[in-house]
């Protein structure tokens, strides 16, 4: 897994030494709107850092990708992670500090993975969970040419009735 250099940001492979300054990050309220609770505390944030930087499940089915977003000055805004599963597929969330929001950077991160994902892991095929109140994120992916899977794709995942499904074939690179 490699550093991947935007314009505007870098992203770092994630490891549980980002937990210090990803706890401030996932400490905005603004963050659970939607769904979930923010971390605990820094040590369980930590180890779960630790599990994902292993970048791997445990039975070797999935590979676990995670990335880090941080500014020229230092700061660390947020986070994209992949799931990358067999057969070519990855599952994609992100998280940005809303103080970051708006400005176009989750759209460039979660870009630039997707490209990552297709270039050095084989992806053909990236998939998204959204809640559907979640209009923020729904914009977001269909800037990325994500569309709404088809209710057979749904009915094969664990999709609860107040979410969506979000598919996109890889963009040519």
């Amino acid at each position: 897994m490699r550093t991947l250099t935007c314009q505007r940001f870098t992203l770092e492979p994630l490891l549980p030494e980002h937990a210090v300054a990803m706890f401030g990050v996932l400490s905005d309220p603004a963050l659970y709107e939607f769904e979930r609770e923010p971390p605990l505390s820094v040590r369980d944030l930590r180890e779960h850092y630790a599990d994902l930087a292993t970048r791997g499940s445990p039975n070797g089915r999935e590979v676990w990708l995670n990335w880090v977003l941080r500014l020229p000055t230092g700061e660390l805004v947020g986070s994209v992670q992949a799931t990358v599963l067999q057969g070519g597929q990855a599952d994609i969330a992100y998280e940005l500090a809303s103080a970051h929001w708006s400005r176009g950077l989750a759209t460039q991160a979660v870009a630039a993975m997707l490209d990552e994902l297709v270039a050095q892991y084989g992806v053909e095929g990236l998939w998204a969970v959204l809640k559907r109140e979640n209009l923020r994120s729904l914009r977001l992916l269909q800037r990325l040419g994500f569309t709404t899977a088809s209710a057979e794709a749904v009915a094969l995942r664990d999709i609860e009735r107040d979410e969506w499904l979000m598919q996109r074939a890889p963009m040519p690179t």
